[in-house]
């Protein structure tokens, strides 16, 4: 059971925090609901108290918990890299596991994302998964740890900073060979 001004995580919205408990009468029932306001979005949910474990609404992370999913993230062992598999699968998979309870399986999609983008260029889809995924994490363990939301980012980012380098290294000279073709072509 959660009271007024608890914060609570919720699948593929985040964090959130309990404004109210209340009762109301739905389809001749009475339900008590926790109204959860979602502070990323603005997205304010009733979540029935007797369903709240089913749908998942759980406390957000300890501090010691938010501390092994940044070592969950730093480690990439279990990364099963981009091996040419049907985007629509992964999509689903990715999907599934944003809306998992559980923010090791939302640091999983994002350390996949990550990794995969060092291989090959993230779609339109893929990089909206990525932002969502660190959305997540960051905004939870900036609670969970006290530290400010972009300080967290900074720390991900830092520790696939190679990958990010070398993305970052490659579309410069993408851009510098658009550039290269842009000119000659001016030039005939």
């Amino acid at each position: 059971m959660f009271s007024v001004g608890s914060l609570v995580s919720y699948p593929a919205q985040g964090v959130g925090k309990v404004e109210k408990i209340e009762t109301q009468v739905v389809g001749g029932i009475q339900v008590e609901l926790y109204i959860v306001h979602i502070l990323a979005n603005n997205v304010t949910l009733l979540v029935p108290v007797g369903n709240a474990e089913k749908v998942g609404l759980r406390p957000i992370y300890t501090k010691a918990q938010g501390l092994k999913i940044l070592e969950y993230l730093e480690d990439r062992s279990d990364f099963s890299g981009y091996s040419g598999q049907n985007w629509n699968r992964r999509y689903r998979e990715y999907s599934d596991k944003l809306k998992s309870n559980d923010l090791r399986d939302v640091a999983y999609v994002l350390k996949e994302l990550i990794l995969i983008g060092r291989d090959k260029d993230l779609s339109f889809g893929e990089r909206r998964l990525l932002e969502q995924a660190q959305g997540l994490i960051s905004l939870e363990l900036s609670f969970a740890l006290k530290r400010d939301q972009a300080d967290i980012r900074t720390q991900i980012e830092e520790m696939y900073a190679d990958v990010l380098r070398e993305r970052q290294k490659q579309d410069d000279d993408f851009d510098e060979e658009d550039e290269a073709g842009i000119e000659a072509g001016e030039e005939e």
